[in-house]
């Protein structure tokens, strides 16, 4: 018979996995078999799995990515110049262990977005706090945050962020408040913390967009020379998927 004070206290100390497990083995034909390690065993490697699937189930939360995309279902397919090699390395995540970054661009519909939001889903399974952002919705929020005494608590939590994906970037030219606010985000993150870009624009028209060659220098120093880069081809894949997929 199950203890219920036994169950009652598991509940108390918020030990839910080791609960359910616990009940779980009650009913298991032949449990009473299994030595006293053997079973603990499993009610520690049920609660150690419970709350791992929680903490996961909190950063995806936080993270806030647009896209529900998985590493495992990114299509290699279509003709689009995806190098799967190169997207299975940057998947083992060690490029955020580093503080590297890592840049992906292309045309329209190309799947910029989502294999963004894949690596950053993979960067929660593998623990780190991650933050997904458009950049014109970024600047709304930052412009915002000035007006309201909010900039420099933002500025933190951006710059304490294990992955910021910033997706959209180029779709205009930056203002002089832009180009401001972006530098310091990559100042604060410089080898500390990894940042993820997306684009429409080849590398090479980024300084260019920014506006201000002094500024341009010193965003692109931080973000580009130790990045990944990711550059897609093709025509659209939503020309052959709709909105289903990618």
């Amino acid at each position: 018979m199950l203890n219920h004070p036994t169950l009652e206290k598991l509940h108390e100390l918020n030990l839910h996995g080791m609960l359910a497990a616990l009940r779980e083995q009650t009913n298991m034909p032949g449990c009473e078999s299994l030595g006293f390690e053997e079973r603990l065993g499993l009610l520690v490697d049920r609660e150690a799995t419970d709350r791992e699937n929680r903490r996961l189930t909190t950063r995806l939360k936080q993270a806030k990515l647009r896209q529900s995309a998985t590493i495992e279902d990114i299509d290699y397919r279509h003709p689009r110049g995806l190098d799967k090699a190169a997207v299975l390395a940057l998947a083992s995540c060690k490029w955020i262990q580093k503080h590297q970054n890592c840049i992906v661009t292309g045309p329209t519909g190309a799947g910029k977005s989502y294999i963004a939001c894949a690596l950053a889903h993979k960067a929660c399974r593998e623990g780190f706090s991650v933050l997904y952002q458009r950049i014109p919705r970024m600047f709304q929020e930052l412009a915002v945050a000035r007006e309201n005494g909010r900039y420099p608590r933002l500025l933190s939590a951006y710059a304490k962020t294990g992955l910021l994906v910033m997706d959209d970037w180029g779709l205009s030219p930056l203002t002089d408040e832009q180009r401001r606010d972006l530098f310091e985000i990559l100042e604060d993150r410089y080898d500390l913390r990894s940042t993820l870009v997306t684009s429409q624009l080849p590398i090479a028209k980024w300084h260019g967009l920014i506006g201000d060659p002094t500024l341009a220098d010193a965003l692109l120093d931080r973000l580009v020379h130790n990045a990944h880069k990711l550059t897609l081809k093709g025509e659209s894949m939503r020309k052959k998927i709709g909105n289903s997929g990618e």
